[in-house]
C-alpha cells in the first residue's frame, strides 16, 4: 500500500515508522526546516519529500497520483482539509484521513472536503472514558466495521443474572452474538441450550447498545428469589 502522509511533527513521524514495519510504501510530506532536521534523523531519506503540502505540485511530485492512501497531518485544521480535498478531487486518491487539532472544527471534517475518516482525539478519548464507565470489567478485543462493532470477553462472576440461564432464554439483543465461551480452560461452543456457569469467559460480537446491556447481565447481581 503507498501511503502519502502530510505533516512530519510527532503524530506524522510515529505513523510512518509504523508503516514503514509494516512494509508499506511511505511518502511524508513537510517544509519546516526545523521538523526536517528531526525527521532526516528518524526516517529514511527517501521516505521524506521536502515542500508545503498544500501544493498541488509538491503533492504530485511525492506521487499522489499512484496513492491508495492520504493522511492529513498537520497542525492546522484548514491545511488538513484543503490536502484531502486536493488528494480525492484532483488526484483520485482512494482513501483519505484528516487530523482534527481543534474539537470546535469537526463538524467540517466530512464529505464536503472528501475526508473519509476524522481522527478526533478529544472525542476518542472521551468515548473510550464513557465506555469504560459504563462497560465495567468489559474488554473490548477488536473494533470492526469502523468501530461499529466489536468483539468484547466479560468473565460472569458469582451472582450474576446470567448464571442458570440458557442462551436462547435471555432476551439478546439484535445486533449481538455469543461467539464463544471459555469454561476451565476449555472452549465451549455456545448452542441454544448451553447454560451460563459463574467463572465463564465469554466472546460476544456485538454493537455498543448490546454491549452495555450485556455488561448489566453478565455483571449486575440478582435479587433474593431471583426477583
Amino acid at each position: 500500500m503507498y501511503v502519502i502522509i502530510a505533516g512530519g511533527g510527532r503524530t506524522g513521524a510515529q505513523l510512518a515508522r509504523i508503516l514503514i514495519a509494516e512494509n508499506h510504501q511511505v511518502r511524508l510530506i513537510d517544509d519546516r526546516q526545523t521538523v526536517l532536521e528531526h525527521i532526516h534523523r528518524e526516517l529514511p531519506t527517501e521516505v521524506i519529500y521536502e515542500g508545503n503540502p498544500i501544493d498541488p505540485t509538491v503533492l504530485e511530485g511525492a506521487g499522489a497520483a499512484n496513492a491508495d492512501v492520504l493522511a492529513a497531518c498537520t497542525t492546522e485544521d484548514e491545511a488538513n482539509l484543503i490536502i484531502c480535498f486536493l488528494a480525492r478531487k484532483k488526484f483520485k486518491i482512494p482513501r483519505t484521513i484528516a487530523r482534527i487539532n481543534n474539537p470546535r472544527n469537526a463538524w467540517l471534517f466530512d464529505d464536503t472536503f472528501n475526508v473519509d475518516v476524522a481522527v478526533n482525539q478529544a472525542s476518542i478519548m472521551a468515548s473510550v472514558i464513557e465506555e469504560e464507565m459504563s462497560m465495567g470489567d468489559m474488554m473490548t478485543l477488536l473494533k470492526l466495521r469502523r468501530g461499529n462493532y466489536s468483539l468484547v470477553e466479560e468473565k460472569i462472576p458469582e451472582g450474576a443474572p446470567a448464571i442458570g440461564q440458557q442462551i436462547k432464554d435471555i432476551a439478546l439483543p439484535d445486533q449481538c452474538v455469543i461467539a464463544a465461551i471459555i469454561r476451565s480452560g476449555e472452549v465451549v461452543v455456545p448452542r441454544g441450550a448451553t447454560v451460563f456457569e459463574a467463572g465463564d469467559e465469554v466472546l460476544a460480537v456485538t454493537d455498543v447498545e448490546g454491549a452495555h446491556q450485556l455488561a448489566k447481565f453478565f455483571t449486575g447481581v440478582r435479587k433474593p428469589n431471583g426477583r
